[in-house]
Formats: C-alpha cells, structure tokens, sequence
C-alpha cells in the first residue's frame, strides 16, 4: 500500500512510534471527528488498574493529531502542523478500554484563510474519553498551529 492509499490511521501507526506501541486503534476519521480507541491493556495500567494517565494523554493527543490530518492534509505541502500547548482533566475513574473523540473547535475554511494571508493560524481541539460505560472520564484541549514552510 502507498502512502497516497494509506488512511490516516494507518499513516499514524506507521509514522508515530507511539501509538503503535499502545496499539491505538483509529475508528473513525473525518475533517469533522475523530475517533481513537486504546485497548485496555495491562501493561499500560495504573496503580488502581485502568490506564495510566500519561496513556489517556497519549490517546487524546493522537485522536487531536488525526483530525488535525484529517482537516488540513492538504496543506501539508506548505504548512506543518504541530502541538502548541495541551490540558487535560481527568474527570472519573477509566477502567477497561476507553475512547477519545475528537473535533475542531474552528472552521477549517477559518483557519486556511489565515495561513493563505501569511499568518501562522492556531486553532483548538477538544476531546472527550470515555470508557465503554459512556462516561466521560477525561476532557483534554490540545491547541495545534500550522506552520508555514520556508
């Protein structure tokens, strides 16, 4: 499979050393959402036996980058996108395999009008984990810049 026919998932797990090494899975990708599942895996666990914080951050983190990718892919030529700064709550208890849904907290057409006048546009995503009961056991923001090249 080429690069061209790679989905984005499959471009993270292959580019990001990272998510393959927490085996994320990507369920859904679109410029309007994204989401990213970690397995509930031992190895991962904290000390009261759901995943570990810095895991949790991991998967937020990653479903933000794949919308990102999913939203501005094609601005890749001229632009890279990189993670200014992030926050996250830890909200409840996460226990077993949980999943973060990602979305655009701006237009993109918003955002590519800025890097078409020059600037070097930021733009928020927020994120909801959940474990398989639905509850929200996390809310992260991750605010991404598209960098010009050159």
């Amino acid at each position: 499979m080429s690069a061209d026919q790679m989905s984005i998932g499959e471009m993270l797990a292959a580019t990001v050393p990272m998510a393959r090494t927490l085996n994320l899975q990507f369920l859904e990708t679109t410029p309007e959402k994204a989401v990213v599942a970690l397995p509930d895996q031992g190895e991962y666990h904290n000390h009261v036996g759901g995943p570990h914080a810095g895991a949790m951050f991991t998967l937020g983190e990653t479903a933000s980058g794949t919308i990102v990718l999913a939203a501005f892919g094609e601005q890749l030529a001229r632009a890279v996108p990189l993670a200014v700064r992030a926050e996250i709550a830890y909200k409840k208890l996460a226990m077993g395999a949980v999943t973060a849904t990602a979305t655009l907290g701006r237009p993109v057409a918003d955002v590519v009008a800025e890097l078409d006048a020059g600037a070097r546009p930021e733009f928020p995503v927020s994120i909801e984990i959940r474990r398989a009961d639905g509850a929200v056991t996390g809310e992260m923001t991750v605010v991404w810049t598209l960098r010009p090249n050159g």
